[in-house]
């Protein structure tokens, strides 16, 4: 089944990078391109997308404003944020926000496709980039209890560590030589034991919680 994306940046060069990335995953399509947030809300309600991919700094409504929006309708598209500003509080904002998904825009094609798939699928993918700053101010700000018994099996740990390291579902199961429905097999079983709801808290609970650090 095709992912459905609407895309929103000011900048058409931008727009017309993005579309290509995207649209070069046979499981992604782009179904509509905005120029600012007000657009992208009227083309969200019209097209009904499944993911939207929004700049963090457009004019007339930002990529935050348009999340915020959202935020309460349980039928919104899940919302990847993109930016040039790779700095934590934008991130922090985003996640708090209700976005599925933060990438830079100098991140490889395979982050932003992978950060929409994560999305489409209920979870959630950050830039690797950002994982060290995320874990330094969210995990300071909002400490998280030591679980004993939520202990990991050997084979959980090593996925864990390769989700911390920002690797996908297919990296992972390239890595590991896993099938990938082993691989998300033990993802859902360690969000279950660390009571995580998505990628994100399970990368946060992981560097508060066993010896894997940032690289």
């Amino acid at each position: 089944m095709t992912i459905r994306v609407v895309i929103a940046d000011d900048q058409e060069m931008v727009r017309t990078g993005l579309t290509h990335m995207i649209n070069a995953d046979p499981a992604l399509q782009v179904v509509g391109a905005a120029e600012d947030g007000r657009i992208a809300l009227a083309m969200i309600a019209d097209l009904k997308p499944d993911v939207c991919v929004l700049d963090i700094r457009m004019p007339s409504m930002t990529g935050l404003e348009v999340t915020q929006r959202l935020a309460s309708d349980p039928n919104a598209p899940k919302i990847v944020i993109v930016t040039t500003y790779d700095r934590e509080e934008y991130l922090l904002e985003a996640l708090q926000a209700g976005a599925s998904g933060f990438v830079v825009k100098d991140a490889p094609a395979a982050v932003l496709t992978g950060a929409i798939h994560a999305a489409a699928n209920g979870d959630a993918l950050i830039s690797p980039s950002l994982t060290h700053r995320l874990i330094d101010t969210y995990v300071d700000a909002h400490p998280i209890s030591r679980d004993e018994s939520s202990a990991l099996t050997p084979r959980e740990a090593e996925v864990l560590a390769a989700v911390c390291a920002g690797a996908t579902n297919d990296e992972i199961a390239d890595q590991l030589h896993m099938a990938l429905s082993t691989v998300k097999g033990h993802i859902s079983s360690m969000m279950h034991k660390t009571a995580a709801t998505n990628r994100v808290k399970l990368v946060i609970w992981a560097y508060r919680n066993t010896e894997i650090r940032p690289s």
